[in-house]
C-alpha cells in the first residue's frame, strides 16, 4: 500500500526533470559580453595626462601647496589674544585601565594604578604658546624667554621664517592638539611644572613688554 505513492512521486519527478532539460533553441539575437579592460583604461588615461603635460602641472601644484603648508601651517582655530589673566593647575595623572604585563606575562602595573608621567619624565623647559603673526607676542617671548630653553610653540604664523630671522627653533601646534589637551583658549600662554602638576598661565601682554626686539 505504501509502495504505490512512492513510485508515483518518483515518476513525476523524473518527468519534470526531463521536461526542464528541453532545448528551446535561440529566441533572439545574441551578442558576446564585451567590457573594456579597467587597467588598460587607467593606463591610457595616464598616458594622455602625461602627453598633455597635465601630470607635470598637477605635480607642481601639489609641490607648491605642500611647501606653502610647511612654511605656514593651518592656524589653530578658536585661539584668541589673551585679554585677561587666567591661571590653573593641570594634573597629568592617568589611571591604568587594565593590567600591563611584560613579555613573560608578569604583571608590572595592575589595573587601577594611578601614574603621573612627571615622576619619570619631568617637563625640563616651559612650553610657550604664541601667535607668530603678532609682533607684540614675539617681543614678549624674546624678552621673557630669550636665553632660556623654553619651547616656543606657534598657533599661527610661519615657523621656518621665524627660525631663520631669529636664529631660534620654533614649533607649531599642528591641529591644535596641545592647546586642546591643556585647555588653552588664549595666547600668549605658558605651561610650567610645579612639583607633580603643571601650572598653565594665560596673560595679556603689559605695555612695557610690547616693544619689538
Amino acid at each position: 500500500m505504501r509502495t504505490l505513492p512512492l513510485c508515483a512521486t518518483a515518476l513525476a519527478l523524473l518527468i519534470a526533470t526531463q521536461a526542464s532539460a528541453r532545448d528551446y533553441g535561440q529566441q533572439g539575437a545574441v551578442w558576446p559580453v564585451v567590457e573594456p579592460d579597467l587597467l588598460q583604461q587607467i593606463h591610457a588615461r595616464l598616458q594622455h595626462l602625461e602627453a598633455s603635460g597635465e601630470t607635470a602641472r598637477l605635480n607642481e601644484e601639489l609641490k607648491r601647496r605642500t611647501i606653502a603648508r610647511v612654511n605656514r601651517p593651518e592656524p589653530v582655530a578658536g585661539i584668541t589674544a589673551a585679554s585677561e589673566a587666567r591661571i590653573w593647575r593641570f594634573d597629568p595623572t592617568i589611571t591604568v585601565e587594565r593590567d600591563i604585563a611584560d613579555d613573560k606575562g608578569r604583571v608590572i602595573m595592575a589595573a587601577g594604578t594611578r601614574v603621573n608621567p612627571l615622576d619619570t619624565v619631568p617637563l625640563r623647559a616651559p612650553l610657550v604658546f604664541l601667535d607668530g603673526d603678532d609682533p607684540a607676542q614675539l617681543a614678549w617671548a624674546a624678552q621673557r624667554y630669550g636665553t632660556s630653553r623654553a619651547k616656543l610653540i606657534l598657533v599661527r604664523g610661519a615657523p621656518l621664517e621665524l627660525m631663520k630671522a631669529r636664529q631660534r627653533r620654533f614649533y607649531f601646534d599642528q591641529g591644535g592638539k596641545l592647546v586642546k589637551h591643556f585647555g588653552i583658549r588664549a595666547v600668549p600662554a605658558a605651561v610650567e611644572q610645579q612639583g607633580r602638576v603643571l601650572v598653565i598661565t594665560e596673560a595679556p601682554i603689559k605695555p612695557q613688554e610690547r616693544s619689538p626686539s
